[in-house]
């Protein structure tokens, strides 16, 4: 089979995972803290073949999506007039603290909201309060959550204890010497890899009452949708002429 065959199959399937892409930017383009991906290709292996002379040309065997980059391009801050939905100016995420499996996870989405939670009330000294039974003592606390069951970390960053559901709370901003290849996790959230480097206070400062609107272009997003398109479309085409020339040949040596 000529080797054209396979190059423009591989390149239809890569363009397929490129639609699907920006298809995902476009279906969340209206998702508050989204960020949009962007797909990047490179090429597969490589060889050569003798030219004229005897000169060494390169010969190439198609292309791959080789990652989809996050862009962490700030976007529009929306006033939604809500006490609790926070916005970051700047660079950095909220820090959400999943106390099920002790995981911290990071977003640019600061739609939160209080979540009832029971704790054992504890004297001034810090010690177990008991009752005259000498049964713990229960209390009921809030804590600032995406609502998802994730605690939202303060600037100190412990989890956010409300005491005052209509006031701004000390929400912390985080930030990474890198934010280049984080890990996307579901619900708008990161995790970061080990080339991130450590989690640091980050310089973004928070507004309260908004949130950060998608930073997805949808203009940008549909011209890549119809390039992927067209891609796709000549790609099946050369996968088409192959054949037809397989064909003739087949033919032509019986």
């Amino acid at each position: 089979m000529n080797s054209s065959f396979y190059t423009a199959a591989v390149g239809a399937a890569q363009q397929q995972l490129r639609l699907n892409v920006q298809a995902n930017n476009i279906a969340n383009v209206n998702t508050y803290g989204f960020k949009a991906q962007k797909p990047s290709f490179s090429s597969l292996m490589y060889g050569n073949v003798n030219g004229i002379d005897g000169e060494q040309l390169p010969r190439g065997s198609g292309a791959k999506m080789a990652m989809a980059g996050t862009d962490f391009g700030a976007g529009a801050i929306a006033d939604t007039g809500r006490k609790q939905d926070y916005a970051i100016i700047g660079e950095g995420f909220f820090g959400l603290y999943d106390p099920a499996n002790g995981e911290v996870s990071y977003t640019r989405d600061g739609s939160f909201s209080l979540s009832e939670f029971q704790r054992q009330k504890r004297t001034d000294d810090g010690e177990a309060e008991l009752d005259e039974n000498g049964q713990p003592v229960m209390e009921t606390v809030y804590m600032l959550s995406d609502g998802m069951g994730r605690f939202v970390l303060n600037n100190r960053g412990a989890v956010t204890e409300v005491t005052d559901s209509e006031a701004k709370q000390p929400v912390g901003v985080f930030d990474f010497t890198n934010t280049d290849g984080m890990i996307r996790m579901g619900g708008n959230r990161y995790i970061p890899a080990a080339k991130n480097g450590q989690v640091r206070f980050g310089t973004g400062t928070v507004q309260q009452g908004s949130l950060e609107a998608s930073n997805t272009d949808l203009a940008e997003q549909i011209t890549k949708v119809i390039e992927a398109q067209r891609s796709f479309s000549y790609n099946l085409r050369m996968v088409t002429t192959s054949d037809e020339l397989e064909s003739t040949v087949n033919n032509l040596r019986t």
